[in-house]
């Protein structure tokens, strides 16, 4: 083959540095991957962009390769990146990292979005660690293991697993619902102190997640909801997880007749129109304030606390002034 010549890569695989590229360039890897490529064309699908190196596009054509990274060639060059939003690590040790999560990202990758170019919480965390705890992000960065996920909307507390051991501790205590969660959110409407029990459906009748009236159907889902500010037709809420079902907190104030401010899912009753929302919230109003576990090999309960982030905060300082306080 002629140097130069343009040759399709074969776009959308996905390769682990095994020996017989460990010190090799990222350059000289794709070729060993993907034979037909010249180095002209090898070296222009790096330098586009078109290369992601540990989920992260790296433009680097010299690059030399350490066990076990990750190397994907897309079909087409992400679009210039965002800021990111900044993942902030509460505690770090050996066995597991507590992180405030940003809105506006992915805690982990869904199967469906496997094309979609954009890091989520648990890619950008190795680097982030290894940054933490003084190391070198060049070399082989730090695994970690997800055992509960957030809403790509929804901000604050998370707890990753750095080991098999903490990853199967900490997804007991989760199956048990021992976890200690509550979250701060603001709903349409005057919520009243309350517990909601129901059973909750991947599908409702309309596709989308629910409660059924069915026994013995479904997975059961307790949230204990507490007002903490009435703003109006608004309230700011208290809610506290006895279960940790996926959206339980959407869909069981949504149900209630009170969804959240910013939602764009569960605002529709089932066969019915969708509930507007004048309320101008930059987002989904929903933020994990409080998370408490008993750590995986050191049995002491750890327990954080995360304040409301900048953008929450200014919503409800509109509020505020757009009506007025009233007593609980």
């Amino acid at each position: 083959m002629q140097e130069g010549k343009a040759t399709v890569p074969d776009v959308g695989s996905v390769y682990h540095v095994g020996a017989q590229q460990v010190g090799k360039t990222l350059t000289a890897a794709l070729r060993i991957w993907q034979p037909s490529l010249s180095w002209s064309r090898a070296k222009a699908l790096i330098e586009s962009g078109r290369v992601l190196l540990n989920g992260v596009v790296c433009k680097d054509v010299a690059r030399r390769l350490v066990p076990g990274e990750v190397v994907k060639i897309l079909g087409q060059a992400p679009r210039p990146e965002k800021p990111r939003p900044q993942i902030v690590i509460r505690h770090l040790d050996s066995q597991i990292v507590v992180i405030e999560k940003p809105p506006g990202i992915n805690a982990v990758r869904h199967p469906e979005e496997e094309r979609i170019y954009e890091p989520t919480v648990a890619e950008l965390l190795p680097r982030l660690i290894a940054e933490h705890e003084g190391r070198s992000s060049a070399g082989k960065l730090p695994s970690v293991r997800a055992v509960h996920r957030l809403d790509r909307d929804t901000s604050g507390l998370m707890v990753f697993a750095r080991t098999r051991e903490a990853e199967r501790k900490l997804g007991y205590q989760f199956r048990q619902h021992t976890i200690h969660r509550v979250y701060l959110a603001v709903a349409h409407g005057r919520v009243e102190e309350r517990t909601i029990l129901s059973r909750l459906v991947r599908d409702r009748g309309d596709g989308l997640r629910g409660s059924t009236s069915l026994p013995k159907v479904g997975k059961l889902a307790i949230t204990l909801v507490r007002p903490v500010e009435y703003l109006g037709p608004y309230t700011l809420v208290e809610c506290r997880l006895k279960t940790g079902r996926t959206h339980q907190i959407r869909i069981h104030l949504a149900e209630q007749g009170h969804p959240l401010c910013g939602e764009t899912v569960y605002n529709k009753p089932l066969f019915s129109e969708r509930i507007p929302d004048a309320s101008g919230a930059p987002r989904l109003a929903l933020h994990a304030a409080e998370l408490g576990f008993t750590h995986p090999t050191r049995d002491v309960w750890l327990q954080f606390r995360s304040e409301l982030p900048e953008d929450l905060s200014r919503f409800l300082e509109k509020l505020r002034r757009r009506f007025a306080r009233s007593g609980l």
